[in-house]
């Protein structure tokens, strides 16, 4: 299937609002999808005999600083029809520094998002709702920060060792 069907076949399914638009000017196209349907749009993708995205194969956390704003990237496989799709969902840097921006975890339809917003969580800050086991799974448990946001100031020293 086509992007522009994919588009409509979730269109119609749930509705004009689920889809806030779409990306078609880079190397992969891209639906950008409304945060609180993410987990009902992937669930209705993987299930759909047209589609059957049945393979989470990436999910990436995105920190534009510039636009004030916070990105999950999705990358949807079809191993079946050997076809693949990019969704995409944003929100809104939160005000406050110490809140995390937050989105529907997919681990309930993808269990590879186990491991996946694990990591967006680490390295970006990242919350995912729901998710069973929100923990740091590359750096330490008490590392301060979040390594791959724009505005992260690195640590002259950990536990006493030079890392910068």
């Amino acid at each position: 299937m086509s992007l522009a069907e994919i588009k409509l076949l979730l269109s119609v399914h749930f509705g004009e609002d689920v889809v806030l638009g779409e990306e078609t000017g880079g190397l992969q196209p891209a639906l950008l999808i409304e945060p609180a349907h993410i987990a009902n749009v992937c669930f209705f993708l993987r299930d759909h005999p047209l589609t059957y995205f049945d393979f989470l194969s990436c999910l990436t956390g995105v920190h534009h600083e510039k636009e004030n704003r916070f990105e999950v990237v999705y990358h949807l496989a079809s191993i079946p029809y050997q076809t693949q799709l990019t969704l995409k969902i944003n929100t809104e840097k939160p005000v406050n520094e110490s809140v995390l921006p937050s989105f529907p975890t997919l681990y309930h339809v993808y269990r590879t998002a186990d491991w996946h917003e694990r990591e967006a969580y680490d390295l970006i800050g990242i919350n995912f709702e729901g998710h069973p086991d929100l923990r740091r799974i590359l750096l330490p448990d008490d590392w301060e920060g979040f390594p791959l946001r724009k505005d992260y100031k690195s640590a002259e020293y950990y536990k006493g060792i030079k890392i910068d």
